[in-house]
């Protein structure tokens, strides 16, 4: 089977289109062919290797597993013997940041792990994106305990994580402030943000109203340059690591004073998770922002493009055309 394979960490031109053997299956497995997939920042970091925390995961010196991607849609074309949740010619998509795979023509994953059953009216190319950007919002959402009537400011609402936000903050009933560029916000606006703020235009940080949740899914800002808008018990969450690693450290620190606080979730996600967001698209409350979608063979220029930080939303592969 055809794969885009990495041996090495660096740029994306490490990553080379190859043959591969096709993956055995476990008892518990499902063998899914891979009709679409995407390039995302988990992938990016794992293929960079730019924090070199990420070795101690994927392999101090080189990677042990060479083939990336984490999303995917495609159709089950095997099951082990113990997996009694799908059937064979299931449409189905999912995320697997441990082994990755999706990156290839065909790819396995547990039964028991973050699979579902693709909504009735996507494509494979719709489906494909469903996961990433939007679980680590998410987790963040879920750490601030977001409610309802909430005041709430998403910097960087245009990237995968900060449009899903946007919306998943939406269906929760609170009051949505986003930020993003001049050409972006009318898309923002129609993820049913209640206040867009074009930061070419206007600083964000001088805004009046206080907020109970101010999350960077952009990684630009900081604790110390918002503290100001939080409310006394306001929270600061960032999607990245802050200056000089920050965020992690004051993560500990904050919360010992009982007052305004950043906060750093660790991501996780499972079945349940999945089956949360496949039921969020089925009632059309939830749909990911796609940018542009790259044959297989041109995903050297889609790491490239996601890595020159224009992308809107997410990336797509285009594994096998089968939309």
């Amino acid at each position: 089977m055809k794969a885009a394979v990495y041996e090495n960490y660096g740029p994306p031109e490490v990553v080379q289109i190859k043959e591969i053997s096709l993956p055995s299956i476990k008892d518990n497995d499902v063998l899914i062919k891979v009709y679409a997939s995407t390039v995302n920042r988990t992938d990016c970091g794992f293929r960079s290797a730019e924090y070199f925390i990420v070795r101690f995961f994927a392999g101090l010196f080189k990677p042990k597993k060479k083939v990336l991607g984490n999303e995917f849609a495609g159709i089950i074309e095997a099951i082990g013997k113990d997996v009694v949740n799908f059937k064979i010619g299931d449409k189905v998509f999912g995320y697997n940041d441990q082994d990755f795979g999706a990156h290839a023509e065909y790819m396995t994953m547990d039964c028991k792990d973050a699979i579902a059953l693709i909504p009735p009216t996507y494509s494979f190319k719709e489906a494909a994106p469903l996961l990433e950007g939007s679980h680590y919002a998410l987790v963040d959402i879920i750490a601030a305990k977001s409610k309802r009537g909430d005041q709430v400011l998403v910097n960087g609402a245009t990237g995968a994580i900060g449009s899903a936000a946007v919306q998943l903050l939406k269906d929760l009933g609170a009051h949505v402030t986003a930020v993003c560029p001049t050409k972006q916000v009318d898309l923002v606006k129609s993820l049913g943000a209640d206040t867009v703020i074009d930061f070419q235009n206007e600083d964000f940080t001088k805004l009046a109203t206080k907020f109970d949740f101010i999350f960077d899914a952009v990684g630009k800002s900081s604790f110390f340059k918002c503290k100001h808008l939080l409310k006394p018990k306001g929270i600061y969450i960032s999607t990245e690591l802050g200056y000089l690693s920050q965020n992690p450290f004051l993560a500990l620190l904050t919360p010992l004073f009982g007052g305004r606080k950043l906060l750093f979730p660790l991501p996780s996600i499972n079945q349940k998770d999945a089956l949360y967001f496949k039921n969020l698209a089925e009632a059309g409350k939830f749909k990911p922002v796609i940018d542009r979608s790259y044959p297989l063979s041109k995903i050297v220029e889609a790491y490239q493009y996601v890595e020159s930080r224009q992308k809107i939303g997410n990336v797509v592969i285009e594994i096998i055309d089968g939309d």
